[in-house]
């Protein structure tokens, strides 16, 4: 098969050879991804070259190829199969904006004649494999892939590995559901440990991975899947379903006797009256991607009456009912061209991707997360590969995995460090995340500007500089010595006597900041500001933090039976520098604050999540002045919105457009406040 980088995929076809030449590589991506499931092409690239075929096709009616699959589902690659559908099994035209929704609107009222009276069902577009599981006697005996629409491949062997696909159902019934199944990320990730533990390639991704796992037969291990049902229809003219039941009323029936459905999924099955509100729930459920626990590329829309679809008919290749709305492309191909590698705040060593620049998700990605030496090698990367990224919403990117057969010749293995990239010190390599031998101390400086940011001890103009100077020197061994440096020692460290007084002057007002703050600056593993903040408050003194154990620990909310033995042994480890603070008259106390309406404070028993810039009378706020300014007023701030969100602050933002934030807080019904309104709210409170 000859396969070409994506980015070669991408240009617009303006002559014969060129539309030969796009014909053979949609051809060929097809047949990856229906053959071992593993496409050369990420679905936007696919997309973007099937586009650039039917637009040539379209301006050249007389030229189109006689085999051209762009009429066909599947693209007519699908493996063909033996078994016949029931009726046809057919894929989903799309849009990608409103305008085509609205566009796809228009055009079923044509064919019905009159506006739709029963109303739109939308649910998420999973991104796997669609198939067909029959149900005879209540027992799963046959699972069919979606093939050409009308025929199918058998692939029954996966039976007993598909959650929400039961092999038996609570009543005896005898139907045909369809849906889609796809690798949650968890079953993804432990898919892959599988393959690697087997000394097979990795999965690129879910959906090419679902799609080769569905078709394999006689591996020596099983990979869990999962199944949502997005449909059903009668099977050997046995009625269960109800006569002339709407989709929403299908998909409750097929739930009943124990099958998964799209309503079953966090984004679930909403039945709304016109267009106008489904796309408010398309944007909800774009909205929700990112924290989706399976990776879905579209929001589906279909008529709810079962009249209204037979009406609106079908096509060759999908339903006219029905429309997928596409979302942004959260996964595309690049090439990996390094690996590099950082020391953290606690010693850690970390492996970050640097790719070629590409366009994910509105933004240009050109760094990516790698996990740890054991995951780059049970991926099986290279330098030089092409590999499958993927980001969602405010999600760091993150590598996926190889694309095998695009590995050029000369690729070579990412190196793992020998030594440690900081210092050039020993490795601890007990655990899969490596840690420098020397743990904190070789992250010294990173610790130091840590403990001296804003949120911290709010040390300005304590810069890499100046901290690289004070540690290189030896005046500065931990963030305790920072209090005891004299004039002459910051003069030095700093060149200028004038900027010297300014840091002394800094530094000890650093020295009256709340235990909360402190407690940050020692940058304790599995603490954070919020935590930092709950914990001080929790416990009151620094004393009493360092006497409680474990079980104290798991009083404080956030911190489970994993977290705290950590941060218990952290306190104790950090036992000397706690004493150097002391010694020096660092506060070791968490304020009592005393809101002045006491537990009646406007925001008493309220979870209020802020984001934005904030403008008018608290532009000067940064978040942790936010987070203190929620607290005084008797509320709790949060950190995402959820079903315990009370309020919203949200800045406007550029353009205009509303945030996910804000997106999620209409769909929950979560009050949103302008900073400006929130200012009036908790004016008492201002400082």
């Amino acid at each position: 098969m000859t396969t070409l980088p994506a980015v070669q995929a991408q240009s617009a076809v303006s002559s014969r050879t060129e539309y030969e030449a796009a014909l053979q590589r949609l051809r060929d991506a097809s047949r990856a991804y229906y053959g071992d499931g593993d496409s050369p092409l990420d679905d936007a690239t696919y997309d973007q070259l099937r586009r650039s075929v039917l637009a040539w096709e379209q301006e050249n009616p007389a030229e189109v190829s006689p085999d051209s699959p762009t009429g066909l589902v599947a693209d007519g690659a699908a493996p063909v199969g033996d078994v016949a559908h029931t009726t046809p099994l057919l894929s989903l035209d799309n849009v990608s904006d409103a305008e085509g929704l609205t566009a796809w609107g228009l055009s079923v009222q044509r064919r019905l004649g009159h506006v739709p009276q029963g109303g739109f069902t939308v649910e998420p577009k999973l991104d796997g494999a669609a198939v067909a599981a029959r149900y005879r006697g209540g027992r799963l005996v046959q699972v069919i892939t979606r093939g050409v629409g009308s025929h199918g491949e058998d692939v029954s062997h996966v039976i007993g590995q598909i959650d929400g696909l039961p092999e038996q159902l609570t009543l005896p019934v005898t139907v045909e559901v369809r849906g889609e199944v796809a690798f949650t990320q968890e079953q993804f990730e432990t898919a892959n440990e599988v393959r690697a533990a087997h000394n097979e390639q990795v999965f690129a991704n879910p959906r090419n991975g679902v799609a080769g796992t569905l078709r394999a037969k006689g591996r020596s291990y099983q990979l869990r899947m999962t199944f949502w049902a997005y449909g059903a229809v009668e099977l050997d003219s046995v009625a269960y379903l109800p006569a002339g039941a709407t989709h929403a009323e299908t998909l409750a029936a097929v739930a009943a006797v124990g099958i998964q459905t799209t309503a079953d999924s966090p984004a679930g099955l909403h039945v709304v009256a016109d267009l106008a509100s489904a796309q408010q729930r398309v944007d909800a459920i774009a909205a929700m991607r990112a924290g989706l626990p399976v990776g879905i590329d579209g929001v589906v829309v279909k008529l709810d009456d079962a009249t209204e679809q037979a009406a609106a008919g079908v096509g060759s290749r999908f339903p006219h009912w029905a429309i997928a709305f596409k979302l942004p492309a959260v996964e595309r191909q690049t090439v990996l061209e390094d690996v590099v590698w950082e020391v953290g705040r606690t010693g850690v060593l970390a492996p970050t991707a640097i790719l070629a620049p590409v366009e994910i998700d509105g933004s240009t990605v050109t760094r990516a997360t790698l996990h740890n030496p054991a995951d780059i090698r049970r991926r099986d990367l290279h330098i030089g590969d092409a590999v499958t990224v993927f980001k969602a919403g405010d999600i760091i990117p993150r590598v996926q995995g190889p694309v095998a057969q695009l590995r050029p010749e000369g690729a070579r293995e990412v190196p793992l460090p020998e030594v440690c990239p900081n210092c050039g010190g020993e490795i601890n390599k007990a655990q899969e995340r490596w840690r420098c031998a020397k743990g904190t101390a070789c992250a010294l400086p990173a610790l130091i500007g840590y403990a001296a940011g804003r949120e911290m001890l709010d040390i300005e103009g304590l810069g890499k500089t100046y901290v690289a100077a004070l540690v290189e020197s030896g005046y500065v061994t931990d963030i305790a010595d920072l209090f005891t440096l004299s004039a002459e020692q910051l003069t030095t460290a700093s060149g200028s006597a004038k900027r010297a007084a300014k840091l002394a002057e800094q530094i000890e007002a650093a020295k009256a900041l709340p235990l909360s703050r402190v407690f940050c600056a020692l940058g304790v593993l599995g603490t954070g500001r919020s935590m930092s903040r709950r914990i001080a408050r929790h416990f009151g003194d620094m004393g009493s933090i360092r006497q409680a154990d474990a079980a104290a620990l798991r009083d404080v909310e956030g911190i489970g039976p994993e977290k705290a033995p950590v941060i218990v042994e952290q306190v104790a480890s950090l036992a000397p520098v706690i004493d150097k603070l002391i010694a020096a008259g660092v506060s070791m106390a968490e304020p009592r604050e005393a809101s002045p309406a006491g537990d009646a404070g406007p925001l008493a028993g309220k979870v209020v999540v802020v984001t934005g810039k904030m403008t008018g009378p608290l532009a000067a706020y940064a978040r942790a002045e936010m987070t203190a300014l929620i607290e005084r007023a008797g509320g709790r701030a949060g950190s995402s919105v959820n079903a315990k969100t009370s309020i919203l602050v949200a800045a406007p933002s550029a353009g205009g457009k509303p945030s996910t934030k804000a997106i999620k807080a209409a769909e929950l019904g979560v009050e949103v406040h302008t900073p400006e309104d929130f200012a009036e709210l908790v004016a008492d409170f201002l400082s």
